[in-house]
Order: structure tokens, then sequence, then C-alpha cells
């Protein structure tokens, strides 16, 4: 079962942000680049290497250089389920 994005940043993921240089497979010294998003751990960054893997068995086109920033946006502590409601007259 797919959790939702929230379910993920409250059990801890951030959102990585990964920008991949690579190689185009037809012109070796022309470079190109890949932009990939997707909620990760840090620090290991499970699936971003997963991915880097992927790509080296899959991909023709072969990796210049990976950069990439992890953000986590919320933290398990930072939210509260609130019931109630306000009314203003």
């Amino acid at each position: 079962m797919e959790r939702s994005e929230t379910e993920l940043m409250l059990k801890g993921y951030g959102l990585t942000t990964a920008e991949f240089l690579y190689h185009m497979p037809d012109h070796a010294h022309v470079l190109n680049t890949f932009i990939w998003q997707e909620y990760d751990l840090a620090p290991d960054h499970p699936r971003l290497f997963e991915f880097i893997e992927f790509w080296q068995n899959k991909i023709d086109g072969p990796l210049h250089s990976v950069r990439f920033s992890h953000r986590k946006q919320v933290a398990p502590g930072e939210w509260r389920n609130m019931i109630g409601e306000f009314t203003v007259h």
C-alpha cells in the first residue's frame, strides 16, 4: 500500500531533490541534466541510491555527477491534530 506524502513526512521522510549530470549516449562530450524528486530518509537516502543504481544498470547515459539536497518539511513533533471550530461574528 502506497503511503500519502503527509504520512511519509510524519514518519521522518523529507523531500530529496537531485540533479543528475550525465553524458549523452551518442555524444559522449555533451552533458545533459535530469532532475529527480522523491521523499527519502536522511542521512542514508535509500531511494536516491536505489535510483542511482538503477540509472547505472539500465540507462545508457553514463553519470558525470549527482548533486542533491534534502529538506524535512514537517517534523513529527510539529504536527498536531486539532479538533474544534471557531466562529467569528
